[in-house]
């Protein structure tokens, strides 16, 4: 429900603040602040995308959990489509997501609001204990002339029937 409410609401505000604001400032004035936001929000999310990467891969290189980088990643990423969809509305909301202390208090209004079950980093089967002792290696038979000697192939399976003369 809320979800149909968002899709009928959002492009009534769009529309009504393109109405306001042309009236004040014009159409091509109008028509340029889209332009602009859309670049500059372009711009501003290539580089809060680049830092939420870079904390996202320092979390894992760290062993740490992910959620946060994941969620501020999720939120950038949702900022940038309000950016480039046209409307005043939509690029106050999308540059408000840009701003870390926004995401981070929306993070923690979502947290208190998500139960995690399960959370675990790492393989789910135990590794096998590491030898030193042993060494990993192929070999190749070779004669008293450095020639490589293949040995005789065996068969892995009876003849089919269908080849035998």
């Amino acid at each position: 429900m809320i979800l149909l409410l968002a899709f009928l609401l959002v492009p009534l505000i769009e529309i009504a603040l393109f109405i306001q604001v042309g009236g004040a400032i014009g159409l091509w004035p109008t028509l340029g602040i889209v332009v602009i936001t859309a670049i500059i929000g372009t711009w501003l999310v290539r580089n809060q995308g680049a830092l939420a990467l870079g904390q996202l891969r320092q979390s894992f290189s760290e062993l740490n959990d992910p959620t946060e980088p994941l969620a501020h990643g999720a939120m950038i990423l949702v900022a940038g489509a309000l950016l480039l969809t046209p409307g005043f509305f939509t690029d106050a909301v999308g540059f408000a997501l840009l701003m870390p202390p926004v995401r981070r208090a929306a993070f923690n209004y979502l947290r208190k609001r998500v139960k995690v079950q399960h959370f675990e980093m790492g393989s789910s089967r135990p590794s096998s204990p590491v030898r030193d002792d042993v060494i990993d290696g192929d070999f190749t038979e070779v004669d008293e002339d450095l020639t490589r000697v293949d040995p005789p192939k065996k068969p892995t399976h009876s003849p089919s029937g269908w080849t035998k003369h």
